[in-house]
């Protein structure tokens, strides 16, 4: 190896900087994708109003999480009455009528888990990676399929015990002492595996959208790079390859999207209600059930809501971390120098 091709790879990012760069991407990526969603919540709110403990699903680009309806009138954000025309009708008056803050409720509680769970997704990646390149070398086409479901994997499995014992806190204020109890009960009850219910669907989801997500934007980055004679990707291309990939491993994986908001609404209806917990149905079935009710077509209810979010989402948080990367790449270069 000649000393030119060791130069790039002595400067590297550090995972400290490559967390601060997922963080910083994270949280711009919530902040500009939020607000399609809250708008999205309001009009169906209006369509179909929310009854009290009916659950929906509130996502921040990073995550999806179950909500749940409180009974508190019109005093709940997603309760508040608009008489909206359509979706930029409801951008308008929310911000006209309500003020500009209103486009991102909801927002922090769901920061708590979204941030972390970016963070370790984004940074576990990077470094699987780098290690699987050392070992396979650089041009090794499977390195970003493996390091993308194990990463992912990691990240779904840390996360999921925390997203159900936030959505126990959001449905009825618990102290902290309440929230130990039920934590102690459940897991004396029926064991440490029921803190991971909705973890196989979400694993289903996820694990496959990670791993075509970042193959393809591999792929498509060397590809972009190579049309436009670049050695580095420049910012528009990443986020060109982040938006594609994104698109295509969401409609991939919507039929697993379908199967899991299911699920998580039915666990949620029967645990509010008290009511005996069935047989838990495999995705299989849930999706044989889906196809015979509905059609094929069923399985890819939502599609187009699911891309205008996940598209710019995956745009904007990957273009954003390459440039945080970036940013500190070069900063650890002056520090060499000097």
């Amino acid at each position: 190896m000649d000393p030119e091709s060791e130069g790039p790879q002595i400067i590297k990012v550090t995972p400290l900087q490559q967390m601060l760069a997922s963080c910083s991407g994270a949280i711009l990526t919530s902040l500009m994708v939020t607000p399609l969603d809250v708008v999205k919540i309001r009009l169906q709110a209006q369509n179909n109003p929310f009854s009290k403990g009916k659950c929906f699903v509130y996502s921040n680009g990073l995550m999806d999480h179950l909500c749940v309806c409180e009974e508190e009138g019109n005093k709940a954000w997603y309760k508040k009455p608009g008489r909206f025309q359509g979706t930029l009708d409801a951008f308008l008056k929310i911000v006209r009528n309500e003020g500009i803050k209103s486009l991102w409720s909801g927002l922090p509680p769901t920061l708590v888990m979204a941030v972390p769970a970016t963070v370790i997704y984004f940074t576990c990646y990077d470094q699987l990676s780098a290690l699987l390149r050392s070992k396979l070398g650089e041009n090794e086409s499977h390195i970003p399929i493996i390091a993308g479901i194990v990463a992912r994997f990691g990240a779904v499995t840390v996360i999921s015990p925390l997203e159900l014992i936030r959505t126990k806190m959001q449905s009825k204020k618990f102290s902290y002492k309440e929230l130990h109890q039920f934590v102690s009960k459940k897991v004396s009850e029926d064991g440490w595996i029921s803190l991971w219910r909705g973890w196989a669907p979400t694993v289903l989801r996820d694990v496959p959208f990670s791993a075509m997500y970042w193959y393809n934007y591999e792929v498509l980055k060397k590809w972009f790079c190579a049309k436009s004679g670049l050695y580095e990707p420049t910012f528009m291309i990443n986020f060109t390859s982040g938006a594609l990939s994104g698109s295509f491993a969401a409609v991939a994986t919507l039929p697993f999207d379908v199967v899991k908001t299911q699920k998580q609404t039915q666990l949620w209806i029967y645990e509010s209600h008290k009511i005996s917990i069935p047989l838990p149905m495999s995705t299989w079935t849930i999706m044989k059930n889906i196809v015979a009710k509905n059609g094929f077509a069923g399985l890819f209810t939502g599609l187009i809501p699911r891309l205008i979010k996940i598209a710019p989402a995956c745009a904007i948080m990957i273009s954003t971390y390459e440039f945080g990367k970036a940013f500190f790449q070069k900063q650890n270069t002056r520090r060499q120098q000097y």
